[in-house]
């Protein structure tokens, strides 16, 4: 009887289309998009994933407090610069001097300090400000007068290296004063209590933010992101964040005894500064005017032109935050290695700055980038360089990790570049 009932069955519903509700359609247009080219950041979480769970199974105490304590001030200098790179990028554009400007500002900011004599805030605002004029001449060339970007930034590439060498002289180092804020901000940490509040208002914050966007593209007859999507983002976000709380909610000192026993728990502060940029820079990207502009340049220049955008402003502005940007990294190394060195900045801080804005799937050709692109690709940077360390000893690991940072590079810009191609094809 089944045999002779189903030919009947399949000949009533050959019109018929599949009822799908608001998941289907969202997982269906998902996966349209992944078709198109659209990856968005799952690239580079994939690859997070994946080399955190190889570093993980080949290194016992990859995961271990102490080292994901030192996994995070690491790469907290790389993350703040690809930030502001990630503006430079958008556009097409590129700043080769990004870590030599960090490097001057720090150096400006040591000076006014240790030889000085000023208050710590008086560095830092004077090293800041240094940035940001900084920032303003190179989009001044870059947009007034025409000039190449690879060219002003490689030239002031070589030219800031010289001017800190100067400014720190033939000490080789300037040395932070001893229980100075700025050494505070990568070497001491946010009570417990406070880090578990400060998880609890962006958990918040982000469920109250997608929520109100599904509720305003709803009433506006566009098609929102489904609830259950909304709740399972909220439920990954506050779970990662719960996990990396706790987890530094352990004492990871390892020197204790009769005479000494100083607790180092709780988040460093540089995690604080971290979250506190990104949501500055990913509000401005993805709620302003301002950020609708960058992304209208970025895509196309002479469209946005005859739309009304004044292309030259946009231009100068984003070499004013990347510059500026550099200048807070800047201060972020300086506080990491409590001192200021006559190459700070140069080196391959550059390049592992740009690699984690591609890697995290910035596009080098402009008009594609978010800021959670340099959040997940700096990770992946400083996964990477923490992992090979430990993995592989001896005088030449470094040259190892150099060797597979490079690929990973390599490998992302290749994709990007494979995609490109194939959407305008």
């Amino acid at each position: 009887m089944n045999a002779q009932a189903e030919p009947v069955a399949a000949d009533e519903t050959p019109h018929r289309k599949p009822v799908q509700g608001p998941l289907g359609t969202y997982v269906r247009d998902y996966l349209a998009r992944l078709r198109g080219g659209e990856l968005g950041s799952a690239p580079a979480i994939v690859g997070l994933v994946v080399i955190t769970a190889f570093f993980a199974i080949v290194h016992q105490g990859f995961l271990s407090a102490y080292n994901l304590e030192a996994l995070v001030i690491q790469a907290a200098p790389i993350i703040v610069m690809a930030m502001g790179l990630v503006f430079v990028l958008l556009l097409g554009e590129i700043d080769l001097s990004a870590g030599t400007t960090g490097g001057l500002c720090s150096a400006i900011m040591a000076v006014l300090l240790l030889r000085h004599g000023q208050p710590w805030w008086i560095g830092v605002l004077a090293g800041l400000a240094t940035g940001l004029v900084i920032g303003f001449v190179m989009g001044w060339l870059r947009a007034r007068a025409g000039i190449p970007s690879f060219v002003i930034t490689l030239a002031t590439f070589l030219a800031f290296q010289g001017l800190t060498l100067i400014l720190i002289g033939g000490q080789g180092s300037v040395i932070l004063p001893t229980g100075s804020p700025l050494i505070s901000l990568e070497n001491s940490f946010v009570p417990i209590w406070l880090g578990w509040t400060l998880l609890g208002i962006f958990v918040l914050g982000y469920a109250a933010i997608k929520l109100i966007d599904a509720r305003g593209r709803r009433q506006s007859g566009l098609p929102a992101t489904p609830v259950v999507v909304i709740v399972a983002k909220v439920v990954v976000v506050a779970l990662l964040g719960s996990a990396f709380t706790y987890e530094m909610g352990i004492n990871r000192n390892l020197i204790t005894n009769a005479f000494f026993s100083n607790k180092a728990q709780g988040e460093p502060w540089a995690v604080v500064l971290l979250v506190l940029l990104f949501v500055v820079w990913h509000f401005t990207l993805s709620r302003t005017r301002y950020g609708r502009h960058v992304y209208a340049v970025g895509g196309n220049e002479e469209a946005a032109r005859r739309a009304g955008v004044v292309v030259s402003r946009i231009r100068i502005s984003v070499f004013v935050i990347c510059s500026g940007m550099a200048a807070v990294s800047g201060v972020v190394a300086a506080s990491l290695l409590q001192s200021v060195q006559s190459n700070a900045g140069a080196g391959n801080t550059l390049l592992l700055a740009v690699g984690a804005a591609v890697i995290g799937g910035t596009s080098l050709f402009g008009g594609r980038g978010r800021m959670i692109d340099a959040v997940l690709g700096g990770l992946v940077v400083a996964v990477i360089i923490n992992g090979m360390s430990d993995l592989i000893q001896g005088s030449n690991s470094s040259g190892y990790e150099w060797v597979v940072t490079g690929a990973v590079l390599l490998l992302a810009a290749g994709f990007d570049a494979v995609v490109r191609r194939g959407r305008s094809t």
